[in-house]
Formats: structure tokens, C-alpha cells, sequence
């Protein structure tokens, strides 16, 4: 039997990046693939990550997450096999993944990142 595990990371690389994490977030499923370890990571559905997409399975539907409705999504790009959270309302918006245009934290930040928990947490 193989071990799997399911990780969630507010940002992964290639797709979307500000700091260490993103690094860490992709490296981990390579390392564990080493130890035949499979691994899908959770990740909120910015832009820049549903542009990636070139194929996805629809594979959960949460009528009301948090204000709006969600999907998630499964995905692969290059090496990472994906869950997208796909909540617009939470994660299609100008400036980076945590703040606006304007460099200040978005307000609900609290809230989108417990969606991306909770979520997680269901799929498990």
C-alpha cells in the first residue's frame, strides 16, 4: 500500500510565489515521491493558478463557503498533482495573495485561509 499524504500551502511554485514557502510547498511532494510517498497539495485558486490549468476534474461543490459558492478542482501541473480551491470571491483579485494593489492586507484574510483549511480538512 502506498502512503499518501494531503498537504495545503497558501502558495506554490511555478504558479504563485512571495517567499519561502511557495519553495517548500513544491519541493515536499518531490522529496516524498522519492520515498513513494504520493502526495496532492490543497491551494486556494488564484489567478494565476486556474491560468495554469490545462485540464481539471471538478471534484467537490460547496454551495456557500464563506460568502459565495467553491469547487474544487484536480489537477496536475508539471510534477504537482493539485486540489484548486476555486472560490473567486475569496481568491480572484488585483495584487498579490495576501494583499492588494495597494501593499495592505486584505481585510478577510482570516477568512479565506480558514476556507482553504476547512476545505483540507473535508477532503481528508
Amino acid at each position: 500500500m502506498t502512503m499518501r499524504v494531503l498537504a495545503a500551502a497558501s502558495e506554490i511554485y511555478p504558479l504563485v510565489k512571495t517567499g519561502g514557502l511557495a519553495d517548500v510547498a513544491a519541493a515536499l511532494p518531490a522529496a516524498l515521491r522519492a520515498e513513494r510517498i504520493a502526495t496532492r497539495t490543497v491551494v486556494p485558486g488564484y489567478r494565476g493558478v486556474l491560468d495554469a490549468l490545462k485540464q481539471a476534474q471538478d471534484v467537490l461543490q460547496v454551495p456557500d463557503l464563506y460568502g459565495g459558492p467553491a469547487r474544487v478542482l484536480a489537477a496536475s501541473v508539471g510534477a504537482l498533482d493539485l486540489f484548486v480551491l476555486d472560490a473567486p470571491h475569496l481568491y480572484v483579485r488585483p495584487g498579490g495573495p495576501y494583499t492588494g494593489p495597494d501593499s495592505r492586507d486584505w481585510p478577510d484574510n482570516g477568512l479565506r485561509f480558514a476556507a482553504l483549511a476547512r476545505v483540507t480538512a473535508d477532503i481528508a
